[in-house]
């Protein structure tokens, strides 16, 4: 059987009142060098322009839902996955952006190997204010099994990255979470199937001051910390170490609690 050099790639836009950026999300994937794939855009009850937005581009390609009720991110992408009909599947924030070539340079990559289930990249980081752009990893980026390297330190953005679709016929994100939900299901990926990096930056992410992660720092505690409690004695890391991940939550109540008191501080 012939193989398909150009299979389809579903890129999933989860969008709640992302009309800031959105236009200039959209119009990275219109400047993909890559041509075939489909946009499952979800508009997750957004009271702002959004979906007028999305609705300005023509584009047969664009795929345009509207949910009738707010879900929680990891339920609305979920809720997408259910849409798409590509052979990949990646993940693009209405804030954010991609590097041109992103898609043409991981479908090449992640098609020499069938044991590859996913890839990721390197990425900017820019900061909306001032309009700095600085690359986020500046170490060579792990391939293969790396669970433990990501345990030790967490690489991978979402927007990076490039998976197989059947890795979401046996598990999907876990709608507990808000914030670790891709930590979750990409650890657990690493755990089972090989993984490459490309050093190559593919994406933008967009620092402003309505970044959720950023803003919710007590609710990341949070769900990190029952994240450790729930998977440390399960059989899957039974043979990975906790320990940086621990690190990384102690720093993360470090960093809340200077916040804090610098709020109050300021009598704010």
């Amino acid at each position: 059987m012939k193989k398909n050099i150009n299979p389809l790639v579903s890129i999933i836009v989860n969008c709640h009142n992302g009309s800031t950026f959105l236009d200039d999300c959209v119009k990275s994937i219109l400047r993909q060098t890559y041509k075939n794939w489909e946009l499952i855009f979800w508009d997750n009850k957004s009271s702002d322009n959004s979906f007028n937005i999305i609705k300005k581009f023509k584009d047969k390609r664009i795929k345009r839902f509207k949910s009738k009720s707010f879900y929680t991110l990891y339920k609305s992408r979920n809720l997408a996955l259910k849409k798409c009909k590509g052979k990949y599947i990646s993940f693009l924030d209405a804030d954010d952006m991609w590097i041109k070539d992103k898609l043409k340079d991981q479908v090449r990559e992640i098609s020499k190997d069938s044991l590859v289930k996913m890839v990721y990249s390197n990425y900017y980081v820019l900061i909306n204010k001032t309009k700095n752009k600085y690359l986020k990893h500046k170490k060579i980026l792990p391939s293969g099994s790396i669970a433990q390297k990501m345990l030790s330190n967490y690489d991978i953005g979402i927007i990076t990255t490039l998976v197989d679709k059947k890795i979401f016929e046996k598990k999907k994100f876990n709608i507990s979470y808000n914030i670790i939900g891709d930590f979750d299901l990409f650890l657990n990926l690493c755990i089972k199937h090989k993984v490459l990096a490309i050093q190559k930056p593919h994406a933008i992410y967009r620092r402003h001051d309505d970044n959720f992660s950023s803003k919710r720092i007590d609710l990341y505690i949070l769900e990190l910390s029952r994240w450790i409690k729930q998977n440390y004695q399960k059989k899957i890391y039974k043979n990975y170490s906790f320990i940086f991940i621990k690190i990384l939550l102690l720093k993360l109540k470090i960093k809340y609690l200077i916040y804090k008191i610098f709020k109050l501080r300021l009598g704010v």
